[in-house]
Formats: structure tokens, sequence, C-alpha cells
């Protein structure tokens, strides 16, 4: 056995606004101070980190390291999975944070910054880390399952998320997310959905939003969910109920210290392993800042699914 794991590279070269790209030479040098031996791919298309990732674990892979944002994180998660189960169980992601969000590595004790990271990636030790399995709809009415490790939510999240991703691609960096923050509260309605947690129906509220979270923060940096744990088996659950636009701007702070959930009279807390949503309205998931489809949704943690190379959760 090797001192490090068989590593594949999966790079976003737009991500960083291109600069992961750009500057790829020097950043394969400095990969190599650490890891003198791995293999890279480039992603060029959505989708493509799924499909690099289950093809690298199937032909002996032990370290899937991801350079890119939140979204190429969840992309490369859902190629360690395939009918349901593990491609591999002793599999391993390594995150090399490009992106201008940056909300899994927070929770994941992953610093942004790239040269402290780097490091982390050297050794065979690893942490154990949950997964959330979700079955959902897609928009051409399909069901299909999806993985994610950091936060699915639905209602305004979801819309938001819709109008970032139909936005001018002229916009850069947290443009998009603010032009489509302003949209989605102009022009949502809060959605009548049926909740059923822990296999206890426990019926139907008008919510702004529904956040199940695995880790602490979405929405570049709001850190919606402050008691969230990545290896304690349990989602937290945060439904925003009927919100007005001038509560959600009321607490705007409190979405940022996670002091949301103290806003009883309109915001309820679970601590929950799955979660079945409903609607016969259509309401939008985003899904680590993807937009995959809508309602119904089954969310269903994962215990300890995927290791993670880090030194500590946060």
């Amino acid at each position: 056995m090797t001192d490090n794991f068989k590593t594949k590279f999966i790079v976003n070269p737009q991500s960083s606004n291109g600069r992961t790209g750009k500057f790829w030479p020097d950043i394969q040098a400095s990969i190599k101070s650490q890891l003198p031996e791995f293999d890279f791919d480039f992603t060029s298309a959505p989708h493509d980190a799924t499909k690099i990732a289950a093809a690298s674990l199937k032909s002996g892979y032990e370290m899937i390291v991801c350079i890119g944002g939140d979204g190429t994180i969840n992309e490369t998660i859902n190629g360690f999975f395939e009918d349901g189960k593990p491609i591999r169980t002793d599999a391993v992601l390594g995150v090399l944070c490009m992106g201008t969000g940056g909300d899994f590595v927070k929770t994941a004790g992953i610093p942004k910054d790239f040269s402290e990271a780097l490091p982390i990636l050297a050794g065979r030790n690893a942490l154990k880390c949950d997964a959330g399995h979700i079955t959902l709809c897609t928009h051409s009415g399909e069901i299909v399952d999806k993985y994610f490790l950091n936060i699915t939510d639905f209602g305004m999240g979801g819309d938001v998320v819709y109008h970032v991703n139909n936005s001018s691609k002229a916009l850069k960096g947290k443009l998009p997310f603010l032009m489509g923050m302003l949209k989605s509260q102009i022009y949502y309605r809060n959605k009548t959905v049926r909740f059923e947690i822990d296999g206890k129906d426990i019926g139907v509220r008008k919510i702004k939003n529904a956040v199940i979270a695995n880790g602490r923060y979405f929405g570049g940096g709001m850190k919606i969910a402050k008691n969230a744990r990545l290896d304690d088996g349990l989602f937290d659950v945060i439904i925003m109920g009927d919100l007005t636009i001038l509560d959600a701007l009321k607490w705007v702070k409190q979405m940022y210290t996670g002091d949301i959930i103290d806003f009883k009279e309109k915001v309820e807390y679970f601590k929950a392993k799955q979660i079945r949503a409903t609607s016969d309205q259509e309401v939008l998931i985003d899904m680590d800042g993807e937009q995959p489809g809508k309602l119904p949704i089954k969310l269903t943690i994962l215990p300890g699914a995927i290791r993670i190379k880090t030194r500590s959760f946060a």
C-alpha cells in the first residue's frame, strides 16, 4: 500500500471565473509537491464530473479530488453512487475549493485557501461524512435518484436557482445570485406543501422555503442551519412558513447568523432521518446550487456514506 490514495482530479476550468483553467499549469505543479502521482480530467459540459467520478472509481481510483465550487462538488458526489449504492464503499472525496461560494467546505473544515487545503490531500486519513439521498421529479416528469452533501431546499430557494441559471452569461461572481434573489422576491408566491417527517404526517404548510441541511451554509454564506453536523446521522430541517417580504427583510441578518430558527412564529425546526414533501403546485428544488426538478421529493440520510479528506469537521 502506498503512502497516498490513487487519485483522480476532476477539474472545472471555468471555476473561479475561469482562473482555474488559465492557471492550471501552476496549480498542477503545486499539487505535485504534495501528490507526486495523480491523474486529472477537465469538465466541459454539465454532468461531466458525475461521469468522470463514476468511471474513475470503477477503474480503481481510491480518491476523487474536485477542483471547483459547490456545484462541481455536487456533480462529483453523484458519481460516487450507482443504482442506489456506493460504487466503492472505501471511496474518498477531496476538495480544492475554487468556486465563488464555498459553502460546503466551511462545515467540512476544509480551508478555502488553496495552499492550506492542498497538504490535507496527502496521506491515507479521512473522516466519514453523511450524505443525502433524494428521490425527486424532473421537469420532464421522470422520477430519479440524486445525492448531496450540503443542503437541499425547495420553494423560494429553487426559484432563485432557476433565475440564476437562466440569467445572462455576461453576469459574473455573486451578481447572478443577487439578481435571482431580487426576481424571486418580486415574483415568488408562497407554496402549499404537505410534509412527512420520519414517517409522521405533520400536515400542510404554506411555505416560503424548506431547507434540509447536512451542512450549515448555503446561498453564498448564509448560515441557515447552525446546529447541523456532517456526521450525526441526521438532517436539520428548517421550514420557513408563510413569511412576507417584510418578514424576510427583517430576518435577513438571522439568515447569516443561524438564528432564523428562533423566529418560532413562522419557522419550524426539526432533526430527522427522512423527509417527504408533496404539493399540488409546482415547487422547484435547489440541490447545492443546482435545479434538478420539482416536488414530490423524498430525502433520506445515509450515515457515514462518504469519506472526506479533512482533518476535522467544523
